[in-house]
């Protein structure tokens, strides 16, 4: 099952990530998006890339990707590849090798394959629905215990600067980590205990690293509490909680009381 789509994404992810190594060692521009987010020549190569090789093997498929135009007529498709060329293409521009490609096939709303690569790293990150999650073709699992009375977690630098972790202080060590597709990676490798983020995420950033978390033990829900559902027209989603299920419990119940005080007047 999914064995010609698990070649063909390798495939396509790793030529991806070469020729961003490429790019990084050689130089390339920057440019600015309207939100601010930085826009490099190698997130477009990487794009032209992976849309050339999944496309041309899964015609038939719908495609969604941070770097090319939105078609909304993919939300009729059973079939849609999620993609982001470059997660943590700030951390790209300052020479961080903490960015990935990440790339999901999603069916019905779900994700049944998905990959994460960091480059720089050589980590190659994949899970297939029902079959488990691998790094480098290693099983992986998420942390089964705690490594003490607090739960480590991954966390953006600039989530950090502004403070986001300040109120669960008591409770978490935060180590930080760039790219959110690379963080939930890590976290279903065992990295960590948890990322989370109570801010908006787009589809593209978390599709592919969903599965990973939820294939390696892990339970994934949006900061409501719900489960994804992938492919909609709209791609903002109302953040994220990934985290091993031995502090499950505990975490979201901080996460939820300090959303509640927050929302009282």
């Amino acid at each position: 099952m999914l064995e010609r789509e698990i070649r063909v994404l390798e495939s396509a992810v790793r030529e991806a990530g070469q020729e961003i190594v490429r790019i990084a060692r050689e130089g390339f521009e920057t440019t600015f998006k309207d939100n601010q987010d930085p826009l490099t020549t190698a997130d477009l190569a990487a794009n032209t890339i992976l849309r050339s090789k999944i496309s041309k093997a899964f015609p038939e498929d719908a495609w969604l990707s941070e770097e090319s135009a939105d078609d909304l007529t993919r939300c009729s498709h059973r079939r849609v590849w999620i993609v982001d060329p470059i997660d943590g293409t700030r951390e790209f521009v300052k020479s961080l090798p903490e960015f990935a490609v990440s790339v999901a096939l999603v069916e019905d709303g779900v994700p049944i394959l998905g990959a994460i690569y960091n480059p720089m790293t050589d980590e190659y990150f994949q899970a297939v629905k029902g079959a488990g999650s691998t790094l480098n073709g290693e099983r992986t699992h998420v942390r089964q215990a705690a490594l003490g009375d607090r739960i480590t977690v991954f966390g953006s630098r600039s989530e950090i600067r502004r403070g986001e972790f300040e109120p669960f202080a008591d409770l978490l060590d935060v180590s930080p980590l760039g790219s959110v597709a690379y963080k939930l990676a890590r976290v279903s490798a065992g990295g960590a205990d948890a990322t989370f983020s109570l801010t908006p995420k787009n589809e593209w950033d978390i599709a592919a690293g969903v599965l990973l978390v939820e294939e390696a033990g892990g339970f994934v829900v949006d900061k409501d509490r719900k489960p994804f559902r992938f492919n909609r027209e709209q791609t903002l989603v109302p953040g994220i909680i990934a985290t091993s299920m031995h502090c499950k419990d505990e975490l979201i119940r901080q996460i939820e009381l300090y959303l509640s005080n927050s929302a009282t007047p």
